[in-house]
């Protein structure tokens, strides 16, 4: 029996061929454009770095107009403790794609150590440490022999799809000011394997160098002024034959922000010679006392463009003390603030 023959048949194999070929192919992390909104993802190297205890999450939902869109979560905690001038931390995300329910799920834990080097500048190396689950749903696929023999596929490959689970490991740093910072990360160190047909397919190390800066327009001088100032930022993902450059800028008048991103190559060409260039992405944020939200969306500028309804994307980030700090410890401890995103009086301003 021939499995393409019925159109009504190509509605259900295709796509689930189509991205599970995607995904054992590409090898490549989902990405957020917030990326300043889920800092632990991004690099171990800012854990820590607020004023006692942070939470983030973020949802993003890639090419919503085709049949089965790529949908990414991360969810994390994170505190400061002044005592051991460290930071801890736990991340756990999970990326689900196609109509076969391919999911990758990962928990993460993150340590990072404070080092002030001088009066003007820290260092912020970190690491983390995480396990994964790799797989598919197995119900949802569909074989031509599966359709003969009461939706039991006898083919062997068939057979051996499963679930993998593995180590990872990651490592980073960040170097700050008070109005800039640098960074970079190695995700993936020791390559882990994640084959779900019992073979090896090793997940490609994946580089992250970032950076950016607080520049201030106005200081809101007065009682009831409000500062704004711009946040540019830049971040540079490499992983096996593949890599991606973001360029952007937010501009803040407290408590809203807006901000305009380009992710492209414009110093590389296609075949047919055209600049590479992938979106452009809108951003708008909400910045509180303790709460940040924020949403953006990646309009494509390629070919993709009409037909994948780009990128929506959700962002919660909150920020408390759970008991007062010790003044001596704190006064010991202090560092120079962060450049941030935000205006919020406290530790990191």
């Amino acid at each position: 029996m021939n499995i393409f023959a019925n159109s009504e048949m190509k509605k259900f194999i295709l796509p689930g061929l189509l991205f599970f070929g995607v995904a054992v192919a590409s090898g490549q992390d989902p990405q957020f454009s917030q990326y300043y909104q889920s800092p632990l993802y991004l690099n171990p190297g800012f854990t820590g770095i607020t004023n006692q205890q942070r939470a983030t999450f973020i949802h993003r939902t890639q090419w919503p107009n085709l049949p089965q869109s790529f949908s990414t979560f991360a969810a994390s905690y994170d505190i400061w403790v002044d005592e051991v001038r460290s930071g801890f931390g736990i991340i756990a995300t999970t990326d689900k794609m196609g109509t076969a329910g391919w999911r990758t799920t990962t928990v993460g834990l993150n340590y990072s150590y404070k080092v002030r080097l001088s009066e003007k500048l820290v260092f912020s190396p970190g690491l983390s440490f995480g396990y994964g689950i790799n797989g598919l749903d197995r119900s949802k696929l569909q074989f031509g022999d599966g359709l003969e023999f009461n939706g039991a596929s006898l083919d062997p490959a068939f057979q051996r799809l499963g679930n993998t689970q593995y180590f990872d490991f990651s490592a980073g740093f960040v170097l700050y000011s008070k109005a800039l910072f640098f960074g970079t990360a190695f995700s993936h160190i020791n390559n882990p394997n994640l084959s779900v047909l019992n073979t090896e397919t090793r997940l490609p190390t994946k580089m992250v160098i970032h950076g950016g800066g607080r520049i201030t327009i106005n200081r809101g001088i007065g009682k009831n002024a409000k500062p704004d100032y711009l946040t540019p930022s830049f971040i540079y993902r490499a992983q096996g034959l593949v890599s991606q450059m973001d360029v952007g800028l937010n501009y803040h008048i407290d408590p809203v922000s807006l901000g305009v991103w380009y992710r492209g190559k414009p110093w590389e060409s296609t075949v047919k010679n055209s600049i590479q260039q992938d979106a452009l992405i809108f951003t708008l944020g909400l910045y509180f006392k303790s709460l940040t939200i924020g949403y953006s969306y990646d309009f494509s500028t390629s070919g993709l463009a009409t037909a994948s309804g780009g990128a929506h994307e959700i962002s919660v980030v909150y920020e408390f003390e759970a008991k007062p700090l010790r003044r001596g410890v704190k006064r010991k401890n202090r560092l120079i603030p962060c450049p941030s995103f935000n205006s919020k009086a406290n530790f990191w301003n």
